[in-house]
């Protein structure tokens, strides 16, 4: 009876032990301190949302996603460290960071590891360097800021325009897109202003563009400093619109700048006020579960997450070395896996196809006024 029992134990124990080796291991390295807590908490939580979903329904190709979390502190430096940790446990799939210049230091460690990198960075350079193993979960800038020019020339009729951003690899890429194209388009730059990081005061640069009395503002900075410079500007009686991207009219910039974040227009990639009855079903989820409206990031790390599992089931098996290879080129249909929201499809670059929104804050909300297609 004894050595019966022993028996079974020693199975049940075997069975446990094979089942936590069968799961599928996933490393995120995100901003969860310092200046983009904003950033990598709202990723953090859509990726453990998504993970929540997936092992619920029996994982994928049945088995049980895990995934461990590291701070990268919002600074390059730790990001790169903390992902070299993270690799050197061998994950199937690398998540993260969310900041550009995080991204660039990290990319080329996933890259040598043979590592999948599905990232939140939109720095135009960063899937122009020929790395075949970096994947984004939003549109680059080389996407994005051509139809933001183009919003600002052709809509807003602006001749003039003022262009105030953040002096980091994520600031750069936008303003030398933006710039270009509305030079292009036959839009003077009037002011073209330079902030920093983490910047809390900017009564100075809101007098320059009071000054230049642009037909137009075009705002390309952080979540926190966007809310600050909106505040600025309405404290100063600015009144030409206001353009820019996700960052102007995230949800966390609506709710610090208040009133101030009425009238901004942007054009975003992702919003969890698009009209897309999967994306109110996954806000509607996340603030059931976190007690907040999540931004964009939210819906990125969501999406990463839904990307393994896409890919993965395509090709049938659980192959690190393989995945990279099978999502170049992929396309993913909504009807075939609600949890990507909307279809999509990825470049050999690892940049991404999908519709996309112009938006208006009205009331303290998003207020989608035109969607746009794919591209392809």
């Amino acid at each position: 009876m004894k050595s019966t029992l022993l028996a079974g134990a020693l199975l049940a124990f075997a069975t446990a032990t094979s089942a936590h080796a069968q799961a599928i291991k996933l490393a995120d390295v995100a901003e969860l301190s310092g200046g983009g807590a904003t950033v990598g908490t709202n990723w953090k939580n859509g990726i453990d949302l998504a993970i929540e979903e997936i092992n619920a329904k029996g994982g994928v190709l049945g088995r049980k996603l895990e995934v461990t979390h590291a701070d990268s502190q919002s600074n390059p430096g730790v990001a790169r460290a903390q992902v070299q940790k993270a690799l050197d446990a061998e994950p199937y799939v690398l998540l993260g960071p969310g900041y550009s210049g995080s991204v660039k230091v990290t990319a080329p460690l996933a890259a040598e590891a043979g590592i999948a990198q599905i990232m939140g960075g939109e720095a135009a350079e960063l899937t122009q360097a020929g790395n075949k193993f970096l994947f984004r979960t939003s549109f680059g800038q080389q996407s994005s800021m051509p139809k933001v020019a183009k919003y600002i020339h052709d809509d807003m009729k602006a001749k003039t325009v003022a262009v105030v951003w953040v002096n980091n690899d994520f600031g750069r890429g936008g303003r030398d897109v933006v710039v270009k194209e509305l030079d292009r388009l036959g839009s003077k730059v009037v002011a073209d202003l330079s902030t920093e990081a983490g910047q809390v005061d900017f009564a100075a640069d809101v007098g320059k563009i009071k000054a230049a009395n642009p037909d137009a503002v075009f705002v390309y900075v952080n979540e926190e400093e966007s809310a600050r410079i909106l505040k600025e500007l309405k404290r100063q009686g600015v009144t030409a619109p206001l353009m820019g991207e996700t960052t102007l009219i995230g949800q966390k910039v609506i709710e610090l700048a208040g009133d101030a974040a009425n009238g901004a227009r942007g054009h975003v990639g992702l919003t969890t006020d698009a009209p897309v009855d999967l994306i109110k079903a996954f806000r509607d989820k996340f603030a059931k579960k976190y007690n907040y409206v999540p931004d964009h990031n939210g819906l990125k790390g969501y999406l990463a997450v839904y990307m393994v599992k896409a890919t993965t089931e395509k090709m049938g098996k659980v192959d690190s070395k393989a995945f990279a290879d099978a999502l170049h080129g992929l396309t993913i249909k909504a009807a075939d896996e609600p949890g990507i929201l909307m279809d999509v499809t990825f470049s050999d670059t690892g940049d991404i196809d999908r519709q996309s929104f112009l938006v208006e804050v009205v009331e303290g909300k998003q207020v989608v006024k035109q969607v746009l297609p794919k591209v392809k």
